[in-house]
């Protein structure tokens, strides 16, 4: 169940990080769902290290959607079109 549960809140992550990006991004459904996992990873992870918060705490799904933005915003410059 838990995998389940971490791929459901990624989707989640991914189409707030989505939505709050402006410009088009052409994301499918799966890309959109790793993008949210990678967001909760990078997230989680920078808040704890900073001292932020610790695992289970409601702002840690601040932290996640902040995390996919910033991996949307790097994937944005990588596959920029000239």
């Amino acid at each position: 169940m838990g995998i389940l549960w971490t791929i459901v809140v990624g989707f989640v992550v991914g189409l707030i990080a989505k939505a709050i990006m402006p410009g088009n991004q052409g994301l499918g459904f799966i890309f959109t769902t790793l993008l949210g996992i990678a967001g909760s990873v990078v997230g989680g992870y920078l808040g704890q290290a900073l001292g932020f918060y610790t695992i289970g705490e409601p702002v840690s799904f601040i932290g996640s959607v902040i995390g996919a933005l910033v991996i949307l915003f790097i994937v944005g410059l990588v596959t920029k079109k000239s």
